[in-house]
C-alpha cells in the first residue's frame, strides 16, 4: 500500500524472446512479486510472465485487466480504480516496454490524469537496444511505429522518412507487423536510394538474431534476409 494511501502504476517491460527471460533486475522482481493487479494486452501471456517470476500472490487472487484492439475504450478507467484504493497496478507489454508501440500508452496518460504516480522499471527494449546496435546517428532519431499496410502508401511513407532522415540528419526507426516483413523489404528497395544505410534488427535477444547495417545497394546485391514471423526493427539513415 502506498503511503499516500493511491498505489503506484508500474510499468514492466517484459522479455522479447522466450529464450532470453532474465529481462528484470532483482530490484525490480521484488516489486513485480508483490503486486495483485496488472493491466496486459494477452492473459495468457501475462500469466506466463509471472508464473517464470514465481510471483508471492497466488494466481487465483490475481486480477488481469485486458487491454488490446477489442477492449472497449469506456472499459479502460475502471483498470486503474485499484489504485484509488490503495493497490499497486502493473502494466506489461506483449514484449519490450509498456507505452512505447503499445496500447499501454493510455492506461498512463489516464493515470497522470488521476494524480497517480508512474514508475518505469528498467527491461529490454527492441527500439533502444537496435539503435544501440546499428551504428547510425543516436544523438537525433525519430520513431514512426507501423508504416501504411498498402504498398503504394508504404513506398510514399518510406521515401518521406528517407528525406526527413537526410533534412534533419535524423535515424528513423520503424517497425511492421511480422507477416508484412518481407513486403516492406520488397517496397524499401524499390522506394529507397541506393546509398542509404539501413538496418535490420530482427528477433533481437532471440536464437535467430540478425543485426546488420548495409547500404540498400548492399542488400539488394547480397539479397534480403526472409523475416517472415520474425519481430524486427527497421532503421535508416546516412
Amino acid at each position: 500500500m502506498s503511503k499516500n494511501n493511491k498505489g503506484k502504476i508500474y510499468l514492466i517491460p517484459t522479455p522479447l524472446s522466450e529464450t532470453h527471460t532474465d529481462v528484470l533486475p532483482e530490484s525490480a522482481l521484488k516489486i513485480v512479486r508483490e503486486l495483485k493487479y496488472f493491466i496486459v494486452e494477452k492473459a495468457k501471456t501475462a500469466r506466463r510472465f509471472l508464473k517464470a517470476y514465481q510471483t508471492n500472490i497466488a494466481f487465483d487472487d490475481m486480477v488481469l485487466f485486458e487491454i488490446n484492439k477489442r477492449t472497449l475504450p469506456e472499459e479502460i478507467p475502471r483498470f486503474l480504480d485499484p489504485a484509488a484504493e490503495g493497490q499497486s497496478i502493473g502494466i506489461l507489454s506483449e514484449a519490450g516496454c509498456p507505452g512505447i508501440a503499445d496500447p499501454g500508452t493510455e492506461v498512463v496518460r489516464l493515470a497522470h490524469k488521476r494524480g497517480l504516480e508512474v514508475i518505469p522499471l528498467g527491461g529490454a527494449s527492441s527500439i533502444v537496444m537496435a539503435l544501440m546496435a546499428s551504428g547510425l546517428n543516436g544523438q537525433q532519431f525519430a520513431f514512426s511505429a507501423y508504416l501504411p499496410v498498402k504498398s503504394g502508401e508504404r513506398i510514399r511513407q518510406l521515401k518521406s522518412l528517407e528525406q526527413r532522415s537526410k533534412q534533419f540528419k535524423q535515424t528513423q526507426i520503424f517497425m511492421e507487423t511480422p507477416y508484412r516483413n518481407n513486403a516492406l523489404l520488397q517496397d524499401a528497395g524499390k522506394a529507397l536510394s541506393p546509398h542509404l544505410h539501413f538496418c535490420i534488427a530482427s528477433d533481437i535477444t532471440g536464437p535467430d538474431q540478425l543485426i546488420k547495417t548495409k547500404t540498400i545497394a548492399q542488400w539488394k546485391k547480397q539479397g534480403w534476409p526472409d523475416l517472415h514471423k520474425k519481430p524486427t526493427i527497421f532503421l535508416m539513415g546516412n
